[in-house]
């Protein structure tokens, strides 16, 4: 076959088909190119008290026995955490892991990860609820919140 033919085909092919293609990738539910948006954390987790950075320091400036988890990869954490924050990531959290370092189920404990985009100390949150733990407090706006507030961490 000659190239002119072969070309004017596939020149004819691809006029047809971006336009296509174009309407394919533009259709809700249906786009290729954009990326979905990052997942959000819930509101509220029924059994855990939400807290912001200032009840966070309020709560611990009142309650000296409050355990701080940082429920982040500890990748994450090298960029910096909260003081007196235990690293104890989501996918290490179970009911033995809580216990070592909670051993008593009415202890207060508060989690934390990134931010609300972040799922980690919710999922956490989920976690240590099933174990029976009773005053759980979640930071949900996380470090971000902490960052964007110019509180003090700490750095490894």
């Amino acid at each position: 076959m000659d190239i002119r033919r072969r070309w004017g085909k596939i020149r004819k092919t691809r006029i047809f088909a971006l336009p296509l293609a174009g309407l394919l990738l533009t259709l809700p539910g249906l786009s290729l190119w954009a990326s979905p948006p990052p997942p959000i954390t819930p509101t509220r987790i029924a059994g855990s008290t939400i807290v912001n950075a200032e009840q966070l320091i309020e709560l611990a400036n009142e309650t000296p026995s409050l355990v701080i988890i940082d429920s982040r990869i500890r990748g994450d954490r090298k960029q910096g955490y909260i003081e007196t924050s235990i690293s104890l990531p989501n996918v290490e959290t179970d009911c033995d892991s809580l216990a070592r370092i909670i051993p008593d189920l009415a202890s207060p404990v508060l989690f934390y990860c990134n931010g609300v985009k972040c799922g980690r100390s919710g999922k956490a949150v989920k976690i240590a609820i099933d174990c029976g733990y009773r005053t759980i407090y979640w930071f949900r706006g996380g470090f971000q919140e902490w960052l964007a507030k110019g509180y003090p961490f700490l750095q490894e």
